[in-house]
């Protein structure tokens, strides 16, 4: 963010994180649902409401950065964000790809599952399904402008 911005590129980093539907609903079917963590976690309608409806044609521009916090699964009361014309916003977060935001660019970390399961703390191993759901279903290494390998983070390997 830091760098576009003293290329006189005012930027905002959004994280997906920060728009997680409420805990009463995410886990509905309890903790370590994959359907429910790959289909319901997200909440995409305020996603689309406050961060990429304020930038299409005839948006003001003012983007709500977040809008819950993980932690305490309370409203984050964040303050809007204006960003101007020719701002970007970088979103970030895991399964991404599959919700057809209007990304101009966007870029898919690979791992291998080997790597994925290594970098993948213990009590989140159950996730892992979801991932091998997503590869599956939404080919994010075909479907990204970028792919960036990164089974070693110290030497990660890009194309695009």
């Amino acid at each position: 963010s830091e760098a576009l911005r003293v290329r006189g590129r005012p930027s905002l980093v959004v994280g997906a994180e920060g728009f997680l539907r409420p805990a009463s609903l995410r886990l509905e079917h309890g903790h370590r649902d994959v359907d429910s963590y790959y289909d319901g976690w997200l909440d995409t309608g305020s996603l689309w409401r406050e961060v990429f409806g304020p930038l299409e044609a005839g948006g003001d521009g003012r983007v709500l950065p977040d809008l819950r916090d993980p932690a305490t699964d309370r409203a984050t009361r964040s303050s809007y964000v204006p960003l101007p014309p020719g701002g970007l916003l970088l979103l970030h977060g895991p399964l991404l790809l599959r919700h057809w935001f209007p990304f101009d660019l966007s870029v898919h970390l690979l791992l291998s599952p080997g790597a994925l399961r290594r970098r993948t703390p213990e009590a989140e191993h159950w996730t892992l399904p979801a991932f091998e759901r997503y590869e599956a279903e939404t080919d994010p290494a075909g479907t990204a402008d970028v792919l960036v390998r990164a089974d070693d983070p110290r030497h990660p390997a890009w194309s695009g």
